[in-house]
């Protein structure tokens, strides 16, 4: 079959594995899930192996499927969630379940950070705000709340990292995931001094730093049969999840267009050539895959996984969302006063409030499971809607938004999409796959495969547009208001239950 890039991306939900040709262009994918366990207090965590294993499934099914030779493959591309955080022994082994991006029981630690450095010094350093969602503050958390396993941990990694590190036997990372450790200073590109002196944190737990399109190393022999793949095949570094998904949407120069990746979380991205810095703080800027650009973007926390939680809790499961979704297209919510505040984790952007949660507003009796959905729907736009309103005052004016991600399927979510944030909202053509697509770039770059960065626009298309329409934009806008001044309203009494 020739030269195949095999991709992949270790997501919240599952790992999303991706078959390329030297171009880049997508052959065939498949997925394998795993779980998360989610505890009172704001845990969230998964195991390791739990990646492994599915790292080990999908690359196994794809290479049968596709009738590919191992051979074939020219190198491995990993994309990852982000934030988290694998306790590694001095064997490369984890210690305990890692403690992943969702998990913000690190409230303490991260006030501490804010405290000893300063909190918008913090910012300036970082590009992001001292947060608990971030890996440095839940390093801390694990030193205190579990101290036998930290007294065997010599280092951490993050997801897209340990799969790296079970096949190279590597310990490394790149810019942009390490963008998002609350520990890395992102003018001069290293760890940051300032930070871990005031975590009481040794450098030498932190990985490598090396650029995304870095081939970390090959295949391992012991490795290889686990896996599948052919002993000697070169692995690549790749990229966070938001610098993937952005690439593989093509934002790899300053242009008028934002990317919004509707996954379990959800985040709206830009590309620019330098930093950005919203003087409020409600957005924050990752590093891109591409060496020398950068990711402004607003990360929200619950996304997918309201609609999961919705679906759950009504008895219908998984199997259920397109069925309530579809209900949700013929009923009204905030039109009528229904709101549904989407913080089943706490909130990142644009809110950045730990304490919030999930919450029904204007609940009526002739309310059913479909204006429930509704307003979950809408509630997320809104969420978003904040956030989009941040980066097109603080980056540049957006003329229009590509989407990806599993929401993207829906029709129905698009639509509201479009007329809440009032531009045009575009499909792609690979929803489920543009962050292994990402990835798939990344690693064509690093073996010489792929020439430049443009490619990535040339290996989607534009499927559908969800116009927006200005009398439902204005119901929408003034829908906002009110969601934000429910959550407003909200706020103290959040901030006294926690």
């Amino acid at each position: 079959m020739g030269q195949l890039i095999l991709a992949h991306d270790l997501g919240t939900s599952g790992d999303k594995a991706s078959l390329h040709d030297a171009h880049g262009r997508l052959l065939a994918s498949h997925t394998a899930h795993y779980p998360t366990d989610y505890s009172a207090g704001g845990k969230a965590e998964q195991d390791p192996s739990d990646w492994w294993a599915a790292f080990c499934k999908t690359s196994q099914a794809l290479l049968s499927a596709s009738g590919a030779d191992p051979a074939d493959i020219t190198c491995v591309a990993l994309s990852g969630q982000m934030m988290g955080a694998v306790l590694l022994d001095a064997h490369d082994r984890p210690v305990r379940p890692a403690v992943i991006w969702a998990d913000t029981r690190a409230r303490a630690q991260a006030r501490h950070l804010s405290q000893a450095v300063g909190f918008e010094r913090g910012f300036d350093l970082l590009g992001h705000r001292l947060d608990p969602t971030y890996s440095l503050p839940k390093l801390m958390w694990l030193r205190e709340h579990d101290p036998a396993a930290w007294a065997r941990t010599t280092g951490f990694v993050l997801a897209k990292d340990y799969v790296t590190l079970r096949l190279t036997g590597r310990r490394c990372i790149d810019p942009s995931d390490a963008s998002g450790t609350n520990a890395f200073e992102q003018a001069a590109g290293r760890w940051a001094p300032e930070l871990l002196e005031a975590a009481d944190m040794d450098a030498a737990l932190f990985p490598e730093i090396v650029p995304s399109a870095t081939v970390a190393g090959t295949v391992r022999a012991e490795t290889s049969g686990q896996s599948g793949l052919r002993e000697g095949t070169p692995v690549v570094v790749g990229g966070g999840d938001g610098a993937t998904s952005a690439l593989g949407v093509g934002l790899v120069a300053s242009e008028p267009v934002a990317c919004a990746t509707i996954g379990s979380s959800a985040w709206i991205s830009m590309a620019t050539d330098s930093p950005a810095r919203d003087p409020q703080m409600r957005t924050v800027t990752f590093d891109h895959v591409i060496p020398g650009h950068y990711l402004p973007l607003g990360p929200m926390q619950a996304a997918g996984t309201s609609l999961e939680w919705l679906a759950q809790t009504l008895g219908v499961g998984n199997s259920g969302i397109a069925d309530l979704v579809a209900s949700a297209a013929g009923v009204a919510a905030a039109s009528e006063g229904l709101f549904f505040l989407p913080y089943l984790v706490g909130e990142r952007a644009p809110i950045w409030d730990v304490h919030a949660r999930g919450t029904f507003v204007g609940l009526s009796r002739h309310h059913g499971p479909a204006n429930l959905a509704r307003a979950v729907l809408e509630g997320v736009a809104f969420n978003l809607y904040g956030v989009y309103r941040a980066l097109d005052a603080s980056v540049r004016t957006i003329a229009t938004v590509d989407a990806v991600g599993g929401g993207a399927r829906s029709d129905t979510w698009l639509g509201i999409m479009a007329d809440t944030w009032g531009v045009p909202v575009r499909r792609r053509s690979i929803v489920d796959e543009a962050n292994s697509l990402g990835a798939a770039v990344v690693g064509g770059m690093a073996v010489g495969l792929i020439e430049e960065w443009e490619v990535a626009q040339s290996l989607s298309e534009i499927e559908a547009v969800f116009e927006p329409d200005d009398a439902r934009h204005a119901q929408a806008s003034a829908g906002y208001e009110r969601f934000m001044d429910a959550y407003e309203r909200l706020r103290p009494w959040f901030a006294a239950g926690a």
